[in-house]
């Protein structure tokens, strides 16, 4: 047929222009080609040639400026218009296709509005990143030649009596209206812009988030069609395939989200409510929320509802899709002929099927659209909530009243579960609250649909569905609860293990490991119990999710076959399939979203009680501080004004840098601070301190003294204002000012202040060192300096007068090494040197110093005395308070405070109190005297330093070995394989083989059990739905009444005539059916139990593998393993194969199946589909290649900046005191904001991730709707077999996929990261066990051997691993039975190395030790060590009873214990103890004294009668009494038997029989002790005479 754009009929001429030109309709559609061509002709020259040329005014880093207003606006409008275009387009051709001759100006124009359309967005979207709107007049020309032309077009259609009953008519008017719109937008854009026609231009400055290169989330300034896509995610995401996510990468949160934005307005929102008639009205948080973020919660369910409402357009298309097809053949054509074209009616367009298939299309692409945007707003104001929630409460934080704090008011526990968990919970119920208003309007309007396609029937359908949502609700209350307790049991374990853990050299030693090990697995029974539980409750929950829809449909369609005597047509069926599908995912998250709402409110009881917690006392200075702050940041961000160049944050610091320490001109005031009848108290209305009336002279040294709990600390904390006053009044001494200087308003911090503000800050910062120590998880060096600037010199002056250098020197990275809770534990007295240099680094008038020497030993206490206090803080003129019980520190005090029983006793220098209260000078000298004797005792004490440093070098000695073992696997494997590619490679594998590992460990029977029962489950879904198809269409086949025409057609395309087996047909469909849909529910059950219990046995057996590997593990392993990293092993790793890897595994294999059904069931019935299926295959591979490793890195991201966040918080509530004295609260508060702000944008960036994954599979998925629609339409027309039904159940499946594709991703993803759990452990599972079995059978062993205890050492070699050198080399030596021993040597001389040689536990790989003539290595290691006794240096106890510390194996009577308790002098002690025997011992010992501890190891070893001791320096941290009566009892107790002491103070081994001196893994000397001294030259003189 020959092409004539007017058509070449020859009835009529075409061409022919008499009734006037515009009557021509050929002529009019002509006229509206004009535009469109005209902007092509324009605007391509620009696009292309232009751009070279143009360089944009305003140099920004992103090209995401968006500043032309109506922005959204126009973008909408673009697309509505290139909607409307399509459907003009469509309308064309239909009508062409009803025409004798081709017509191209029916379609042509359509086709080339189209395409002037998407370039006018193209050309927008250019110009406006480059600022040219002067180019825009290109744009309102375009769009009023458009509005004219269609315009003339309409009025020719009104003139000609077309009206809105036919298609074309409604487009045109809806041209008009899209035209119209778009020109006003222009004008307005030249109404603000003012760009041409105006004088003066507006000039715009991008935002400044914008030129602040650090801002990587655009999601705020892209264009639409990049927000509703993630499109400006894709650099990110493909990159990560590179290199990994880091921080920097990342970025900084733009200022709208930032913590402390949200803050200010939660704060406004909240503080609001207190009104002034009502000022102690507590606010209510909800509506605090509400007014602060309620506005983004109302767009993201404006966004749902239309989600929603769009997602029942597809069942309601598949059944018109279905019924056009039945229908086809049917259609009766109405002609209505105007202008010599033909015009369509407005309905016939909805009964054709390929204009539904693209409805449905672009219905699907909308509803994704618009949900995943619903998502991300409210995410975001979940974040947002979370930060202004997190800054509230730390702000909180820091005005607690101590008191609160130690009153147990409000604990750490508490403030770390407000963090960790109820703001989490907020955010978490702001995620889904849209759904709890969204849910009920979708289960009704789906109701209401069900009973349109099937009548009553349905009802009964979804009253299934509705009734058994309440038992969701109770399962899922159920699992909440189990959860609890899981977390019980588990927490039990852990305490267990890491006891174990701390202990392991001690259970080993006693062959305790068995008893200790069952016990572990009998709290681990308990764990698992409450898990089978758990896994039940998870697996009902499976299936009922999974079983509801399709009890739904069976019970729907029984009803309708009873009530309607016939199944319903495919049209009905398929149509209501859809829906219940549709239906059941609101059901099933209602029972989650009422869950999280009922936690959602406890969250916030409790965060409005924390919040209501009493403050500390209002004194002046306290209000000065705060309001300040806050007023600017409100200032800022209300005009905008801040300075463009400074971040917020520098603003902040300037208001609230605490004064530094003044140079003060000429000294005026002699006193520093000045209390005045004071009479403090706790808060506990008891007064603590009464009648307080001292002064502290400046720039002097004051201490305080007096006994144990007069109140010391209590004065100085009462002039922090820390405690309440009840009366009286604090003075600090103001500014000092030159008297003589007429100008008040001087201020010497060198920012402007007035004179409010210099009595506001009442004081300045004071360095304050606590008694109990605090740090700060960093470094040395930032634990010293504080925040203040480094200044070598002073810092090194400072290491140096608290003896500090020694202990940097040991740690692995200097000063620069992390201590604190994430870092090295240092012991006491290194922890307080370190608080007290802070204080003195510390560049303050005032140093408060709280009992600063009591964990330190004597030299340690004189040096710190000389040279810190008095020579470098008085050398400064600083004033000093001290408090202390050392009173022969009293002569170097310039002035003295003695206290008793909360009041002041006496006040004035000592000779004051010499001259006038004699008795307390003589009462302080007999102390004093008492305390030289102590000194003499002391001196030896000095060793606790030197025990201190050792313990330290040990812990870095095995840790250097192996700093990190998280990543040597991972190194190994880089090393071999260097290059980009492979790296990339091995990124985005995976973890086949850990996979396998996981699941073998689950026992193959489960595994065959779990894989079967799955696919049986899916078949038999599918054959449910295929029966359906067959039963339904069955019914179509046979004759029945057609409604278009009223005629009856016969179907003759499957079936030559119609079947008189109508009645026994219907019988049998339906009891197959019946059966069927019974087995698909049965095997639900099934298939949900199988995958919660194969993940039990997994983890079961993971479990008890991981302890028995790692208690039988040699000595060494835990040398060079890290406490942490083992104990993570058994709980963050072990919850994770526990409860998250079951649920996570069965989701992955249901939705992966349920895709692979689907696609199996659309190619089957349309095997054209196929082709189409192979770039879908391929773009959903690339898909989530990338996403599986971007998210995997965000996720990391999230997880390493969640930790820094929590411990801030946790150290911030135990440092409150020492803060609030440094005036250090604003430097906190930036550090939590930032800490904060990190971990939301990587928490933000990974949901953005997860949205840019699902906007890319819900559009794959929707591409497989149409193509699965395409395929079937394009089989009916070409006249291939397929029945409706069939045509239905392809396109139900094909909606199914669209649900499932991303959950494959994200499991896929969740798995990949949740199986390096099952990683880890399994690395562990391959370390070496020591050898237990020996070579002689334990039968040969004689019952009571080792009887005499005679020693026989040959030539002994020993080492610690393969890998190191020797540490004893070729020792010999012989202990006659009976003999008392002492070995001494400097610190690594091998001395223990030898004591462990006698138990086996390091390597011995020459020589031997015999006892009583049986070598020892031959031995099994459980009888060698159960017959030995040793008592270590550092005491271990274990939780539980006294008896069951003495006595674990249960083998002994009680007298023998008492018995051992009275040789270890206990007895009475232990008589005084409730219980007796069976006293509680808590975790570690800590209810005893670390002396008491060392004697109940002793008593441990007692009541083990063995013939051979060892004592390991068990002597090393008892006071000389108690070891003198030690020695006593050793030589008593232990007469008659072989004891071997490793000394650590010489004295203690003059009285040995043999003393053996070692140096680097050799004997020495090896004598007598008396001939050993007569050497004067020897080792063992000179250990003796240092130690004198």
């Amino acid at each position: 047929m020959a092409l004539a754009f007017c058509g070449n009929e020859e009835i009529i001429n075409a061409y022919n222009v008499d009734d006037g030109v515009l009557n021509n309709g050929c002529f009019v559609d002509a006229l509206n080609l004009v535009p469109h061509v005209f902007l092509l002709f324009i605007t391509f020259p620009i696009l292309f040639i232009g751009w070279g040329s143009q360089s944009s005014k305003v140099q920004i880093h992103h090209n995401t400026w968006l500043h032309f207003p109506g922005h959204n606006m126009r973008w909408i409008l673009t697309f509505s218009l290139l909607f409307v275009h399509v459907c003009e387009f469509a309308e064309g051709i239909v009508s062409n296709m009803m025409m004798m001759t081709n017509h191209l100006h029916l379609f042509v124009p359509a086709f080339m509005g189209f395409i002037a359309a998407t370039t006018s967005v193209v050309y927008y979207h250019n110009i406006e990143t480059s600022n040219f709107p002067k180019l825009l007049l290109v744009l309102f020309i375009y769009w009023v030649q458009a509005f004219i032309t269609k315009s003339i077009k309409l009025w020719k259609f009104a003139a000609f009596g077309v009206g809105p009953q036919h298609l074309r008519f409604c487009i045109t008017a809806l041209l008009v209206i899209l035209y119209g719109l778009l020109m006003a937008v222009e004008v307005n854009v030249i109404r603000v812009r003012k760009y041409v026609f105006f004088a003066n231009p507006q000039k715009v400055k991008p935002p400044e988030d914008l030129q602040d290169l650090g801002v990587r989330f655009l999601q705020p300034f892209v264009n639409l069609l990049s927000k509703a896509t993630y499109w400006w995610m894709n650099p990110l995401i493909m990159g990560a395939h590179k290199r990994p996510i880091e921080l920097k990468k990342i970025g900084k949160l733009p200022i709208a989200m930032r913590a402390l934005t949200n803050y200010l307005r939660l704060k406004d929102a909240y503080e609001d409510q207190r009104t002034a008639e009502d000022p102690d009205r507590a606010p209510s948080i909800w509506r605090s929320m509400y007014r602060a973020f309620g506005r983004p919660i109302l767009l993201s369910s404006t966004f749902r509802y239309l989600a929603d409402l769009l997602g029942f357009a597809g069942p309601l298309c598949i059944s018109g899709i279905v019924k056009c097809l039945e229908n086809e053949n049917k259609t009766t054509v109405s002609k209505d002929i105007y202008f010599g074209v033909h015009f369509m009616s407005s309905t016939e367009l909805l009964q054709n099927s390929s204009v539904l298939a693209v409805l449905l299309f672009l219905a699907l692409i909308l509803q994704r659209t618009f949900l995943q945007a619903s998502y991300y707003v409210t995410i975001e104001t979940g974040i947002n909530l979370r930060g202004a929630s997190l800054a509230m409460i730390y702000n909180k934080i820091l005005r607690l009243s101590t008191s609160n704090m130690s009153m147990g008011e409000v604990t750490l526990g508490q403030i770390n579960n407000l963090v960790a968990i109820e703001t989490n919970q907020l955010m978490w119920f702001l995620f889904l609250c849209p759904n709890l208003w969204a849910m009920p309007v979708q289960i009704v309007m789906g109701v209401i649909l069900l009973y349109y396609l099937l009548g009553s029937s349905a009802l009964v359908g979804a009253s299934v569905i509705v009734l058994l949502a309440p038992v969701q609700y109770l399962i899922a209350t159920k699992l909440a609860d189990t959860q609890k307790s899981t977390l019980e049991h588990s927490t039990d374990r852990l305490k267990q293990t890491s006891e174990i853990l701390k202990g392991i050299k001690l259970l080993k030693l006693y062959a305790w490991e068995n008893i200790f090990c069952d016990s572990v697995e009998s709290t681990r029974g308990k764990e698992l119990t409450s898990l089978k539980t758990f896994a039940f409750y998870t697996s009902l929950s499976i299936f009922m999710n999974a079983a509801i829809p399709i009890a739904a449909v069976l019970v729907t369609f029984v009803m309708h076959h009873f009530i309607n005597e016939s199944g319903p047509t495919p049209s009905e069926a398929f149509g209501a399939l859809a829906l219940f599908h549709i239906l059941v995912t609101p059901l099933f998250l209602l029972s989650t979203v009422v869950r999280f709402a009922v936690k959602a409110l406890i969250s916030v009881q409790k965060l409005g009680e924390f919040l209501q917690s009493d403050e500390i006392g209002d004194d002046s200075w306290r209000n000065g501080d705060m309001p300040i702050l806050f007023e600017t940041g409100k200032k800022h961000l209300g005009t905008k004004a801040i300075n463009r160049k400074q971040p917020l944050r520098y603003q902040m610091d300037n208001y609230e840098q605490p004064t530094r320490r003044q140079m003060r001109p000429n000294e005026t005031e002699d006193v520093a601070v000045k209390v005045i009848n004071g009479c403090f108290s706790w808060g506990n209305n008891l007064s603590t301190l009464s009648d307080i009336n001292i002064s502290i002279p400046t720039g002097q040294l004051t201490m305080i003294v007096g006994q144990v709990g007069c109140g010391k600390s209590s004065l100085l904390l009462a002039m922090l204002g820390e405690m309440q006053s009840v009366d009286g009044k604090v003075y600090w001494s103001k500014i000092p000012f030159c008297e003589s200087s007429p100008d008040e308003n001087i201020s010497w911090s060198g920012t402007e202040e007035t004179d409010e503000d210099i009595k506001s800050k009442n004081r300045y910062s004071v360095a304050y060192a606590a008694q109990k120590s605090w740090l700060l998880n960093a470094t040395v060096e930032e634990n010293i300096t504080f925040g203040s600037p480094f200044n070598k010199q002073r810092y090194k002056t400072v290491i140096d007068a608290c003896s500090l250098q020694l202990d940097i020197d040991l740690l692995p990275f200097g000063d620069q090494t992390e201590i604190g809770e994430r870092g090295i534990n240092l012991s006491g007295g290194q922890r307080q040197r370190i608080c007290v240099a802070r204080a003195l680094y510390q560049n303050t008038n005032i140093v408060f110093l709280d009992d600063p020497f009591s964990a330190l030993d004597i030299h340690l206490s004189d040096h710190l005395m000389q040279d810190g206090i008095l020579k470098f803080l008085q050398d400064d003129k600083r004033t000093v308070v001290l408090v202390t019980h050392k009173l022969q520190y009293l002569i170097h005090a310039d002035w003295i405070i003695a206290m008793k029983d909360g009041s002041v006793l006496r006040e004035g220098t000592l000779k004051d109190i010499q001259t006038h209260d004699l008795e307390l000078y003589e009462h302080w000298k007999t102390l004093m005297n008492r305390q030289d004797h102590g000194l003499e005792k002391d001196v030896q004490q000095d060793s606790q330093t030197t025990l201190e440093r050792k313990t330290l070098r040990r812990a870095f000695y095995s840790r250097e070995a192996k700093l990190d073992d998280e990543d040597e696997e991972e190194e190994e494997e880089e090393e071999e394989e260097d290059n980009m590619s492979t790296a990339t490679i091995r990124r985005s594998k995976i973890p086949w083989k850990v996979c396998w590992c996981y699941l073998s460990s689950g026992g193959f029977f489960m595994v065959f059990l779990m894989v079967s029962s799955k696919l049986l489950k899916h078949s038999v879904i599918v054959a449910i739905d295929y029966w359906l198809a067959f039963w339904t269409s069955s019914k179509t086949n046979q004759s029945r009444p057609d409604f278009t025409n009223g005629t009856t057609i016969n179907d003759t395309l499957r079936q030559p005539s119609p079947t008189p087996l109508d009645e026994e047909n219907g019988s049998y469909y339906l009891p197959v059916f019946i059966a069927l849909c019974a087995a698909g529910i049965t095997l639900c059950l099934i298939t949900s139990l199988t995958v919660e219990f194969l993940g039990l046995s997994a983890a079961t057996n993971l479990h008890h593998n991981l302890l028995n590997k790692i208690i039988h593990a040699p000595i060494r392993f835990f040398d060079i393993t890290p406490l942490g990293q083992i104990l993570n092993r058994f709980s963050a790793d072990t919850n994770i194969i526990d409860q998250h890897i079951p649920p996570t595994l069965e989701s992955l294999s249901r939705s992966t199946l349920l895709c692979l059904c689907a696609i199996g069931v659309i190619s089957s019935i349309t095997p054209i589909f196929l082709i189409a299926l192979i770039p879908l295959g391929v773009a959903f591979y690339f898909i989530q290649k990338y996403f599986r490793v971007a998210s995997k890195d965000l996720q990391d991201l999230d997880d390493s900046t969640q930790l820094p966040l929590l411990c801030h918080f946790s150290e911030t509530a135990e440092g409150l005191t020492t803060i609030r004295a440094f005036r250090h609260e604003a430097r906190f508060k930036q550090r939590m904001l930032e800490l904060t702000d990190t971990n939301n944008t990587a928490y933000l960036f990974l949901s953005a991730a997860n949205r840019w994954l699902e906007v890319r599979t819900d559009y794959l998925g929707a591409v497989i709707v149409l193509t699965a629609a395409g395929a079937s339409i394009w089989s009916s027309l070409y006249g291939l077999p397929s029945s409706g039904g069939l045509v239905g159940l392809g396109l139900t499946y094909a909606l199914t996929v669209t649900n499932y594709l991303n959950w494959v991703v994200r499991n896929l993803a969740d798995l990949e990261v949740q199986m390096a759990a099952v990683k880890k452990v399994n690395s562990f599972l391959s370390t070496e066990c020591e050898n237990y079995e020996g070579s002689i059978d334990p039968s040969q062993v004689p019952e009571n051997w080792p009887q005499n205890g005679e020693i026989k050492i040959q030539d002994l070699c020993v080492r610690y691993d393969p890998m190191l050198k020797p540490v004893l080399k070729h020792v010999n030596a012989f202990i006659q039975p009976g003999q008392k021993v002492g070995i001494c040597g400097r610190t690594g001389s091998g001395k223990s190395s030898l004591s462990l040689a006698f138990f086996n536990m390091v390597d011995i790989f020459d020589g031997r030790i015999l006892i009583d003539g049986i070598d020892i290595c031959k031995l099994p290691l459980h009888t060698l060590r159960s017959r030995l006794s040793i008592i270590l240096q550092d005491p271990v106890l274990f939780s539980g009873s006294i008896r069951f510390n003495l006595d674990p194996e249960k083998s002994c009577t009680d007298d023998r214990l008492w018995e051992a308790l009275e040789i270890a002098q206990l007895k009475n002690m232990v008589k005084a103890l409730p219980g007796g025997l069976d006293a509680v011992v808590t975790e570690g010992g800590e209810n005893f004294s670390v002396g008491q501890r060392q004697l109940f190891c002793l008593a441990r070893a007692f009541v083990r009668k063995s013939s051979i001791l060892i004592m390991d320096e068990a002597t090393a941290s008892i006071d000389m009494a108690t070891e003198n009566i030690l020695q006593k009892v050793v030589m008593t107790a232990f007469a008659d038997r072989t004891v071997v002491t490793i000394a650590h103070r010489v004295h203690t081994i003059l009285t040995a029989d043999l003393v053996i001196v070692m140096k680097r893994g050799n004997i020495m000397e090896y004598d007598k002790p008396e001939t050993l001294l007569e050497q004067e030259d020897g080792m063992f003189a000179s250990f003796v005479r240092a130690d004198m």
